[in-house]
């Protein structure tokens, strides 16, 4: 053929060589697939007798049906009706091409229907895609009753629990597209972060501890809630000078208190948090400030997460006097630490049968005891270890355990080296010790509490 007896598809198909008739059906069937799957209706590639027509100038008499012709229009980027011309126009048409927009495409009533379809089709997924508030309300149910259980259930049991609301929430993030949901799972996720990394810093485990407390303060900055940023920062914060790093510790609680929406009770416990970091930092003057500026918070603000779960979020005045005697230790101020563990225990004995936290209980009649031998009064300080050598082995947490090992080093100063009821109280904190899930999991003896 001349070139005024070829058209443009003929031309234009020679140049990307798919001349022959497999080569033209292969890519046709490639673009013919991309759009099917934009959900347009397509029509199959042309058997070889119509294929030879389309490149055959006038042997064409009707231009073709929709579904072909949005293939052919797609694959060329040309309208139908240009590619079937003569090939001699092409220089015109390359010229024209280039000089104004592509020509709008071909659309028929079965475009629109399908567009119509693929709107409803979607409208009708999003609707799908909306939980059962039922689900969200026990998912957070379970959460607050996880939280609230936190003192009394087994850190191993904590953690097996909270790993499956994590998984809970970040499954169902992907089945909503509600936005009001998003926040509530978020929060949810944030949640249960938290919980992982409180109990895997229980169990000693650090390095999962400070990862699980991020990724918390990441789920909070995500929907913008302050309480969850806020304690998760202290976490961070808490195990930066447990790490040994308390100038980080500082700064991180400083942080923690600048999220907005916080109520006294958060306040109060990164106070106390900073307080400790102070401590191991041997400021004095800085920790006692802290510790004041904990226990005057009385504004009466709260926060859902703090004080309305409460729970491991809470941080109570048991809690408050517990920790202001660890930092008092660290300022080896014997007077105040007791004065504040014996605070402490006297408010956990208030509290109903079985409602005692051993987490809280047993740090604060270890920070007595220890109290007790910076006065060389080891006797005294048996007594307050009694309650404590009766935990079972699951409950001995990280906090109790790193305490006790302070107490054990205080018993190697050279006035106990002679006393059988020192040696006798070191080996029996050696012996406890030993079973403590965190020793198992080899947890080393970190800054957290010095002697």
């Amino acid at each position: 053929m001349d070139q005024g007896q070829r058209t443009v598809l003929f031309l234009l198909a020679t140049r990307r060589g798919i001349r022959s008739h497999p080569a033209f059906s292969d890519e046709y069937t490639r673009v013919a697939e991309q759009l099917r799957a934009e959900g347009h209706t397509v029509a199959p590639a042309p058997v070889a007798r119509h294929y030879e027509r389309f490149l055959k100038y006038g042997a064409v008499k009707t231009a073709p049906h929709a579904p072909t012709a949005r293939v052919l229009e797609r694959m060329f980027q040309r309208p139908v009706g240009d590619l079937l011309r003569s090939a001699s126009d092409i220089q015109e048409l390359e010229q024209d091409c280039s000089s104004r927009a592509p020509s709008p495409p071909v659309l028929d009533e079965s475009d629109l229907l399908m567009t119509a379809r693929d709107a409803a089709s979607h409208a009708s997924e999003a609707a799908s895609l909306h939980l059962d508030e039922m689900t969200l309300d026990q998912l957070h149910d379970d959460l607050v009753q996880l939280a609230r259980r936190y003192g009394g259930t087994a850190p191993a049991v904590v953690y097996q629990e909270a790993t499956g609301l994590l998984n809970q929430a970040q499954v169902l993030l992907e089945r909503t597209r509600s936005p009001e949901q998003h926040t509530r799972l978020y929060y949810a996720a944030a949640q249960a972060s938290a919980l992982l990394a409180a109990v895997s810093f229980d169990l000693g485990a650090l390095t999962p501890a400070v990862s699980f407390a991020r990724s918390s303060a990441q789920y909070g900055k995500t929907i913008g809630n302050g309480p969850v940023q806020a304690y998760a920062y202290g976490m961070m914060a808490f195990m930066a000078f447990w790490d040994g790093r308390p100038g980080e510790a500082v700064r991180l609680a400083k942080t923690a208190q600048t999220f907005g929406g916080l109520g006294d009770t958060a306040r109060r416990r990164l106070y106390s948090i900073e307080a400790r970091a102070h401590g191991h930092l041997r400021n004095t003057d800085q920790a006692e400030r802290a510790i004041r500026e904990g226990l005057e918070q009385s504004s009466g603000r709260r926060d859902e997460l703090h004080d309305d779960i409460g729970g491991e979020f809470a941080f109570d005045a048991a809690r408050t006097a517990m920790s202001n005697a660890t930092t008092c230790l660290l300022l080896r101020d014997a007077q105040s630490a007791e004065e504040f563990a014996t605070r402490a225990l006297t408010l956990l004995r208030a509290c109903p049968e079985g409602e005692q936290p051993i987490m809280v209980s047993g740090p604060a009649a270890v920070d007595l005891a220890r109290a007790r031998l910076l006065r060389n009064e080891v006797e005294g300080a048996q007594e307050a270890l009694t309650p404590v050598f009766q935990v079972p082995p699951s409950w001995r947490g990280s906090g109790m355990m790193e305490r006790l090992t302070a107490a054990r080093i205080e018993l190697t100063r050279p006035d106990f080296r002679s006393a059988p009821a020192a040696l006798a109280l070191a080996e029996q904190i050696e012996n406890f010790s030993a079973l403590s899930p965190a020793r198992r999991l080899g947890a080393a003896n970190p800054l957290a509490i010095e002697a």
